[in-house]
């Protein structure tokens, strides 16, 4: 496990080294103010000062957003992912689980779209994680969904990855799923927020993650690919420790892998 998380820090360090891009316009997933917000109107906060994307944690999320990070046309394999940063529900860290995951997935052909989701746990918060924090996710997969032939992705291709707290909301979000909201006036919310696949890593709270007969395995090898996503069948974007399903499914059979948590809904 150590040696599992180890390589992936170095993974997400080197990322870091390649890229340097600007940070995308934030898109806000209410516009007219998120549920649960009204009244709060003070803006985010980053550290350390300076340009955005010199920024390591951000906090103060009162209205949160989306930041889109779309591969090029040639590029782009049609699979989009929500990503979560962690954080432990205190601040969000925004640069290596956030700008550097979306940059390498755009890069990769991989549509990606990191939320900066309200904080539970930030000294003085009223929000909780599976009211505000868990709405958030939900909101940015059906957001996704309504504007995907914009973005150019399939909204059978759409699923969630989080880091240590957003770990937690990806989880959550695939235990909480509906297939929209029909009775509401907002058309965003009559999509649906089921996530077509999750990838958990390092989630928070995991020992709440119980496979039961009625539910799917949670648990799926963790791996790193870099290669292209196939246009053809995004499915091969994540592996499974099955080996019959990663056959059917995967891109390659990782040499290492633990069950730190890639599933498929």
């Amino acid at each position: 496990m150590k040696k599992l998380i180890a390589m992936v820090v170095v993974m997400l360090s080197v990322i870091s080294t390649l890229h340097a891009a600007d940070v995308p316009r934030a898109i806000l997933l209410w516009p007219n103010g998120a549920p649960g917000s009204e009244g709060k109107t003070t803006p985010e906060i980053g550290k350390p000062e300076g340009p955005e994307r010199n920024f390591t944690n951000i906090t103060n999320v009162h209205n949160p957003s989306i930041l889109a990070y779309l591969p090029t046309k040639e590029k782009a394999s049609g699979v989009a992912v929500i990503v979560l940063p962690g954080g432990g529900h205190r601040n969000l860290a925004i640069a290596h689980e956030g700008y550097n995951v979306g940059e390498w997935l755009a890069d990769h052909g991989i549509a990606a779209f990191v939320v900066k989701y309200r904080l539970a746990r930030e000294p003085g918060s009223s929000y909780k994680i599976e009211v505000e924090a868990l709405a958030d996710t939900q909101r940015a997969i059906r957001l996704v969904r309504n504007r995907a032939k914009e973005w150019n992705v399939n909204p059978d291709a759409l699923g969630v990855m989080g880091f240590s707290a957003g770990g937690e909301l990806a989880y959550m979000a695939c235990m909480k799923m509906d297939s929209g909201i029909e009775s509401r006036a907002d058309a965003i919310d009559h999509e649906s927020a089921k996530p077509n696949f999750q990838a958990l890593i390092y989630p928070g709270t995991s020992g709440k993650i119980v496979p039961t007969r009625i539910r799917r395995r949670f648990f799926w090898r963790a791996g790193i690919w870099i290669g292209r996503t196939s246009r053809r069948d995004w499915r091969r974007f994540i592996c499974a420790s099955n080996r019959s399903a990663c056959r059917r499914n995967c891109i390659f059979t990782p040499k290492w892998g633990t069950d730190l948590g890639w599933h498929r809904s």
